[in-house]
């Protein structure tokens, strides 16, 4: 018997630092998304002022009465800790990575890594940011590095900007079809 309360989903989002993980789930939550903003006290600071130190979180509310939570991830690599806590019970990974990084495909590569064991059980959908700033390595690149790295399918990738809340609903949508194919666009 199915129980009258609606049920939650979890997406974890994660990547880079200055991918935009912050902002897009501020672009997609429905409601003021909680951060945990701290001021950057590290080689951060050169990219930003302010860095997310545990979490971020947002819901969206589905036309059904479901919920889908929204928690972000720190991009830090030592709040790494906070990727498996994070992740506990998501059904899916969005992965942003920084097209302007010196490194984008290593960047890639490594989250890959950190969240094998999440995405095996799970799936992913990944999100380039700042391509306006750097069109290199483009989308085909990423393609043939997701190959590379034995990922058959390759994932859905995307450029994206992190404050439009299309593109990020376009994510979580390839995430959703990734997990489910005989979702309906509704």
């Amino acid at each position: 018997m199915r129980s009258e309360r609606a049920r939650h989903n979890k997406i974890i989002f994660s990547g880079t630092v200055g991918a935009g993980k912050s902002t897009a789930i501020a672009a997609l939550s429905d409601i003021p998304p909680v951060s945990t903003e701290a001021v950057a006290s590290d080689e951060t600071a050169k990219l930003k002022r302010t860095t997310t130190v545990a979490m971020d979180y947002g819901v969206l509310n589905l036309p059904d009465g479901e919920k889908v939570m929204l928690y972000g991830t720190p991009g830090q690599e030592r709040f790494s800790f906070m990727w498996d806590i994070l992740s506990e019970g998501g059904i899916g990974l969005v992965l942003l990575i920084n097209n302007a990084n010196p490194d984008p495909l290593a960047d890639l590569q490594g989250y890959l890594s950190a969240f094998k064991d999440f995405i095996s059980s799970t799936a992913v959908a990944i999100g380039v940011t700042h391509m306006d700033s750097s069109e290199t390595p483009n989308l085909e690149n990423y393609r043939a590095k997701l190959a590379e790295l034995g990922h058959h399918p390759v994932p859905a990738i995307f450029r994206v900007d992190a404050r439009s809340r299309d593109d990020v609903a376009m994510l979580v949508k390839a995430l959703l079809y990734t997990l489910n194919p005989g979702l309906i666009d509704a």
